[in-house]
């Protein structure tokens, strides 16, 4: 789930996404159970939601086009 801070100040572009991606990677039970490394598990397949709108949020910052679309995330 998404998590929106208002007092919050901005860390980049797709900073939301990075720590919404970290958190649901932290909750996942391949780290809380078979204690494996949240790197394994993003390997693994887990958080596949969130990953691929991460990749899309940095792609879409190399992305000429997205002076007129803006960035994708949030």
């Amino acid at each position: 789930m998404p998590r929106y801070y208002e007092d919050k100040p901005e860390g980049g572009a797709c900073a939301g996404l990075k720590e919404d991606l970290g958190a649901c990677l932290l909750q996942s039970d391949c780290v809380l159970q078979e204690g494996k490394s949240p790197r394994e598990c993003l390997k693994e397949g887990h958080c596949k939601a969130l990953k691929y709108s991460f990749f899309e949020c940095k792609r879409s910052m190399l992305d000429a086009r997205s002076r007129f679309r803006g960035r994708k995330g949030y």
